[in-house]
């Protein structure tokens, strides 16, 4: 899945994917082998340093074949780097606001003709400089970046981030994008930000890219897809884990009772 996994999403696959927070091995080994197409590793908002996304990479491959992706916490061509380096399939960034700033990201991302990064010949990416020349031959075929919209201004500018060659999905942040709207964690199930979500959608749709989202459970992954998103994400290794711990202590203080 990781080698088609762009052309899939330029292609309107339904994509399921799964966020990665505690920056441990076992959870990204534990997703992989659970069927997700694809596997975010959260940068931004998550617990895991370069060493751990290292780890959890060399997992999520042991457990099969889930395309990896990394949330960055920062637009700088250090951190893009190193995270390509790393081998991750795909970025994702955080409230991307305009044109300029996704063709900014098409630049740190892709190698030329398409951008302007430069690839090291000895790095996990391209087996350790085994398949190199392959590498840089395909890799702006392979590699998928999406833009987040988590602004007034990014909703604003859908279309002309869409625009931009090189971005293949606008990812809807909800939460986000809700509070900067004055609607509060948006939801598809408030007619307002149903509006909003599918603007998103159809910016992408003119312009032959994919539109995602994170989803709180299969009721809004439903609506989700049926106002045309096709990359959706659901729950987390944090969230997750959480939740079952306090379902099994809700249920054992239900013994003492």
């Amino acid at each position: 899945m990781h080698d088609t996994i762009r052309r899939a999403a330029l292609d309107g696959r339904f994509l399921a994917g799964t966020w990665l927070s505690l920056g441990h091995a076992d959870a990204a080994e534990m997703a992989a082998l659970a069927g997700f197409d694809w596997l975010l590793f959260d940068h931004e908002h998550g617990a895991s340093d370069w060493r751990d996304l290292q780890h959890q990479l060399q997992a999520a491959a042991a457990g099969g074949s889930a395309a990896t992706v990394l949330r960055v916490g920062a637009v700088d061509a250090v951190v893009f780097k190193r995270a390509l380096d790393l081998g991750v399939h795909g970025l994702m960034v955080p409230d991307v606001r305009d044109a300029q700033a996704a063709q900014q990201l098409v630049d740190l991302a892709r190698v030329p003709p398409l951008g302007r990064r430069g690839a090291a010949t000895s790095t996990r990416n391209s087996a350790y400089g085994r398949d190199y020349a392959q590498y840089v031959a395909t890799i702006n075929e392979r590699l998928w970046l999406m833009a987040q919209i988590e602004s007034g201004e990014g909703l604003a500018q859908a279309e002309a981030i869409a625009a931009v060659d090189g971005i293949d999905v606008l990812f809807v942040g909800p939460t986000d994008l809700g509070i900067a709207l004055g609607l509060g964690a948006g939801t598809p199930s408030d007619p307002a930000f149903r509006d909003v979500l599918a603007r998103v959608a159809q910016a992408a749709a003119t312009h032959g890219k994919a539109a995602g989202v994170l989803a709180r459970d299969a009721a809004q992954a439903r609506d989700y897809r049926a106002l045309g998103y096709s990359v959706i994400a659901m729950g987390s290794d944090r969230g997750l884990l959480a939740q079952g711990m306090r379902q099994c202590a809700s249920q054992l203080r239900e013994l003492a009772s």
